[in-house]
């Protein structure tokens, strides 16, 4: 059960970027897991919002964040709304979004993952290679992981995400083009 929150609705552009994974200390700090290796997204919000586990969309409370800093592998923060110990355990298990439009800007060709899930590739030639339906960290480069319906059956590609193969990523044209044929 959550402490005495206040009630919201996700906003539309919400992004689950963690879950709260237990108190840390006995002042209200609470440990949270990122989702990314590179959590920014949970520094620049100051308003996050939580859902307990298991709760419908409609089941969302928002937490104005004071303070969020890295620690060891996760990331600790603290709210004026979790006072002791106790409220942050009433936490554990929480699902976190922070709306989109709170994320920094990302560097010219930097992307965030969520904004490449669902977009459509193809090769130079123009083959339909699939659409992204996730990322993988695999050590010294992202791969992209693709599916595609091939003769009516359901096939998964992987294309490392790095310039030797990504010609072209067209984020309003939900697009990516590579160097990279069907057969590999």
């Amino acid at each position: 059960m959550l402490p005495a929150l206040e009630t919201a609705e996700l906003p539309a552009d919400a992004i689950e970027v963690g879950r709260i994974a237990d108190a840390w200390g006995i002042k209200g700090w609470f440990k949270v897991l990122p989702h990314s290796a590179q959590p920014e997204a949970l520094f620049s919000s100051k308003r996050w919002f939580l859902q307990a586990p298991g709760a419908s969309a409609n089941g969302a409370f928002r937490l104005a964040i004071r303070e969020a800093k890295e620690h060891s592998d996760c990331i600790v923060a603290t709210s004026d709304d979790v006072p002791d110990r106790n409220a942050a355990e009433a936490l554990r298990g929480a699902r976190v979004f922070v709306p989109r439009s709170s994320f920094p800007t990302a560097g010219d060709d930097e992307y965030y993952w969520v904004d490449l899930i669902g977009l459509s590739v193809v090769n130079r030639e123009g083959v339909v290679l699939g659409a992204v339906r996730e990322l993988l960290a695999t050590g010294p480069q992202t791969t992209l992981v693709l599916t595609a319906e091939e003769d009516g059956k359901a096939i998964e590609r992987m294309v490392p995400f790095v310039s030797v193969f990504v010609d072209k990523v067209d984020l309003p044209g939900r697009l990516i083009t590579v160097d990279w044929q069907p057969e590999y």
